[in-house]
């Protein structure tokens, strides 16, 4: 009975805690979209890896690959959380972004733990469910 109680408790802190970095990755991705809705790319660019931050040098160098590379992220209609999945050691977690044109954009954004918190070290475009290859 004890261990089953044990085991119980143990699933239910594991799920929290899931439950909370998941609320954590999405805070973060949310944030840094709140931030290019208002072209404030410095502050978007807190939300960036540290590599992400060397390798761009400045927020205006990030700013323009955003606009220029990404325009749906930088102004998203509708933004929809999809499944997040861990693949060794790194978590991946699937957005839907809808543009302003109507048109759906499906990502993966790659997370890393901070000692500051979550961070976007990379986005992925995917190619549309159902779309021929």
């Amino acid at each position: 009975m004890r261990v089953l109680v044990l085991a119980t408790a143990m699933a239910v802190i594991g799920a929290c805690g899931a439950l909370a970095q998941n609320a954590d990755i999405r805070s973060t991705i949310s944030s840094q979209f709140e931030a290019f809705k208002v072209d404030d790319f410095a502050t978007a660019f807190t939300f960036a890896s540290p590599s992400l931050q060397q390798f761009f040098q400045s927020a205006d160098n990030f700013g323009m690959m955003v606009t220029q590379g990404y325009p749906m992220v930088w102004r998203p209609a509708e933004v929809t959380y999809l499944e997040l999945r861990e693949e060794a050691g790194t978590f991946w977690q699937k957005v839907q972004i809808i543009d302003a044109e109507g048109r759906a954009h499906y990502l993966e954004y790659r997370m890393i733990e901070t000692p500051e918190g979550w961070r976007i070290s990379g986005v992925q475009i995917l190619d549309a469910p159902g779309a021929a290859v």
